[in-house]
Formats: structure tokens, sequence, C-alpha cells
């Protein structure tokens, strides 16, 4: 059964700095992100037998997203069937309850059952728990950035004159940006982009008057991936373990991962394991000789220092003494080594979009417009 609690054990937990830790990551952070994974993570933090767990765990591994990941794959894996049940009746209660009233709050009592069954599986199944997360990243929003993309990388292949394109996705492990051809946009001006008939359909709001491009995307004859641990989304445990670090009750997303998922597993990237700026010039050479290499950026550069972005530049540039290389660039305001960025000022809360192509040793760079919110608003101001 899940633990009870009184009164007098929660007070006398809540001294523990691991208790804190997940208490203010329930009632701050977790709460932003997921109700339910707020809630689970204020039941561990009342159960002394569940941090005792955690406290066994190294340090950075005990973060509540990493143990709440772990959990949820569990549960994905069904090796934690209660969990899976509660988590899909809780799931079930909330879509009922929005649909009956727009206005609902979460059901408390379901999120409540949750974590309390959370807290079991960790008393009973420490090892497994903590064996799950060991030597795995949590991952963020590996979904891609397909609303932005489409029309820059079709736009920069026109400049160039490409009819073919080799696509490197830089520091998004899983390369779900490598699918932008295989999908439907739909933005609020009314226009569309992609495939009206793909399983994976993004929308995005547009800002302003400027239309987005209608160029159509050229044919993508590569896809390669460049990470320090690129993520094989053809192998189930990993593609498992990218779907455990989205919160469950995130039901939409989910949805959209698995389908982008079942898009990369049809045309897998190839992996290109190391430091952008190491494995850069392995990944470029890996295009075909006759086909247009665009390297895409989304919000990788920040990652690396000042002299790591501006070596990432010479690397381009040095790839390019026998072909055109092209940069598509969706890097916050300065961020971006050489593209322009509108006299915008440093940590505006927008990112700018950018497109570069390199030849026989010369640069030239464009803004063609701002996006905010990862890509899902945008503004288009280049003319094309």
């Amino acid at each position: 059964m899940p633990e009870a609690t009184g009164g007098s054990a929660k007070s006398g937990v809540r001294g523990r700095p691991l208790a804190q830790a997940y208490r203010r990551f329930g009632e701050g952070d977790g709460l932003k992100i997921s109700p339910l994974y707020a809630r689970m993570a204020i039941a561990l933090s009342e159960s002394p037998d569940a941090l005792r767990v955690i406290e066994s765990a190294p340090a950075r591994r005990r973060h509540p997203t990493a143990i709440l990941a772990a959990l949820h794959h569990l549960a994905l894996s069904g090796q934690a069937p209660d969990l899976a049940e509660a988590i899909a009746a809780a799931n079930a209660t909330a879509t009922a309850t929005a649909a009956a009233n727009a206005n609902a709050t979460t059901d408390a009592a379901g999120l409540d059952v949750v974590g309390a069954v959370g807290v079991e599986v960790v008393r009973r199944a420490g090892d497994l728990v903590l064996e799950v997360g060991a030597g795995r990243k949590v991952r963020g929003d590996e979904g891609g950035r397909h609303a932005v993309l489409y029309p820059a990388v079709a736009e920069v292949a026109r400049r160039v004159g490409a009819t073919s394109v080799g696509l490197i996705d830089v520091g998004r492990a899983a390369g779900l940006n490598l699918t932008v051809d295989r999908v439907g946009i739909s933005y609020s001006n009314g226009q569309s982009l992609g495939d009206a008939g793909s399983a994976v359909q993004v929308s995005a709001s547009v800002v302003g008057d400027g239309r987005v491009p209608q160029h159509a995307m050229p044919e993508v004859v590569a896809r390669v991936v460049v990470d320090v641990d690129p993520i094989d989304v053809t192998e189930v445990d990993e593609a498992r373990w990218l779907r455990a670090c989205v919160p469950p009750d995130q039901v939409q997303r989910l949805t959209r991962l698995d389908a982008e998922l079942a898009l990369a597993e049809a045309a897998p990237p190839v992996p290109v394991r190391g430091g952008v700026v190491d494995v850069l010039p392995d990944a470029i050479a890996s295009v075909p000789d006759d086909v247009l290499p665009v390297v895409i950026t989304t919000w990788a550069l920040s990652g690396l220092d000042l002299d790591g972005r501006l070596r990432f530049l010479q690397r381009l540039d040095e790839a390019a003494t026998r072909r055109p290389v092209a940069w598509v660039s969706v890097e916050g305001v300065g961020v971006a080594p050489g593209m322009p960025t509108y006299g915008d000022r440093r940590a505006s809360g927008h990112s700018i979009i950018g497109l570069g192509v390199f030849e026989h040793a010369s640069m030239h760079a464009t803004a063609v417009g701002r996006c905010w919110l990862r890509g899902e608003m945008l503004a288009w101001l280049a003319d094309s």
C-alpha cells in the first residue's frame, strides 16, 4: 500500500536538505512544468524512506527531474504498472473535467494518488529507479522547431541555387529538426507549408505584416546529428527515455513527440558523436559533394563560450573551400557570431533567425526574422 505519513513525520522530514529541495521544486518550477510532477515531488519530500533511497544516489542524480523521469520510464516500460495505471486515471479525469468545464482546476485527488504510488515505487524498487536514471541526461524539449526552420532552410537553399540539401542538426541529440521536410505547418495568418497529410502537424503565430516565404523545400538526401551524446531513435529504450523526460500529464506534447519519433525512425539520422567544434568537419564531409550542407543550430551555441563559437564559425569557413556551406541559425540575440541582430539588445526575450552562406573564404550573413517561444511565434522580416 502507498505510504501513509502523519503530520509529525512530515514535520521531521522537511528539515532535511533533500526534502526541502523537492518541496521547493514542487511548489515552484515543478508546478510551472507539470501539476503531476509537482505533486509527486511534494509526496517524495514527505517520505523518509523515499528520501533515503534518493540520498544514496550520486548528488547529480538526485534532482527531482532525474528521479521523476526515471519513475515515468518505469511506468512506460511496464515495470511499474500501478504507477502507469494511476497516471492514466489522473490524465483521463483531467481530460474529462476540462471537456466539461473549460475553467476547471486540476484534479487534486487523482494527483494525490499518483504521488502516493510514486513514493511506493521508490520505496519498493529504489535500486531500479536509480539504475534507470544512472548515466542518463534528463532531456529538455527535443521536438523539432519546424515552423521556423522550414522557411529558413528553403530560403537559404534558394539563395545558393541548391536543389538538394544535407541537413546537419547541431546539439539536438535526437535530431528531430531533421524531419522538417516531412511535416505540415500552419501559420496564424492563413499560410501553410509542408505536408498537410503528415502525422506531425505544427502551428505558429505570425507577428507583423511580413509573409513567410512559400519556397518549396529542396530534396533532403542526408540527415546528420552532431552531439556529445546523440540519441539512437531506432533503439527502443533510448526512445523511451526521451518520452520519459516529458511529464506524463503533458499529453499533447507526448503525442507529438511520438509522431516525430516515428518520422525519425523511418529515416534515422547518421550520428556524429563529439563536441561540435571538433567533429563538425566530419559531419559536413559526410554530405555528398554535389549536395549543399545546411548546418542547423537552434539554441545550441549558447552552450559554447565565445572562443568556442568563433571556432565553430571558423569550421564552417574551412569547410567551404570546395563548395558552399549554409548555416541556419536560430539563437538568442548576439549569440551567433557574425550574424546581424537588427540592433536588438541582448537578453531581449526573443531570438534571431539568421542565414549564412560560406563560399570561397567569404561569409554572407543576413538576419531574416525574429522568433519567440522556441519558434512558436515568429516575425519574418526579410524580402524573399
